[in-house]
């Protein structure tokens, strides 16, 4: 503890800075924005936005929630990486449904799924209807 009340931890430190980056709010935040313009912002944004959506499927995962395995269909690159991991566009087929889902994420690129392979996706609490991609089921 120190003198004025709980020390944060560096990893909450440097999740707190990310959210200000990607809000555009706080001195981070707003020396990002002005550095970079609009459009890389964008793009960190997204890639911000990613990152978290990845946590977010490990502390459900961990929380029990139910999986739903998915077949690629098509795979492309986006040409971004988080963590050196690839962001990329996957669109995917339900078993017994006649639609397709198309998601936005990061995938390791050690485990990079190609088209015909089995997912796992996690229904997204925050977009009813929405999904969130969960790997191959495979433990690293």
């Amino acid at each position: 503890m120190g003198i004025f009340g709980k020390r944060k931890s560096r990893e909450e430190r440097a999740a707190e800075i990310a959210g200000k980056v990607a809000s555009g709010k706080g001195f981070y935040g707003r020396a990002t924005r002005a550095f970079l313009g609009d459009d890389d912002f964008a793009r960190v944004q997204q890639s911000i936005g990613a990152y978290h959506s990845g946590v977010e499927v490990q502390q459900l995962l961990a929380a029990g929630a139910p999986t739903i395995p998915a077949v690629v269909v098509s795979i492309g690159d986006t040409g971004k990486l988080v963590n050196f991991d690839p962001v990329v566009d996957l669109v995917l087929q339900l078993p017994g449904a006649a639609e397709r889902i198309a998601l936005q994420t990061i995938v390791s690129k050690l485990r990079i799924p190609r088209a015909g392979d089995q997912v796992l996706l996690v229904a997204d609490p925050t977009r009813p209807g929405g999904y969130l991609y969960a790997g191959d089921g495979v433990a690293p």
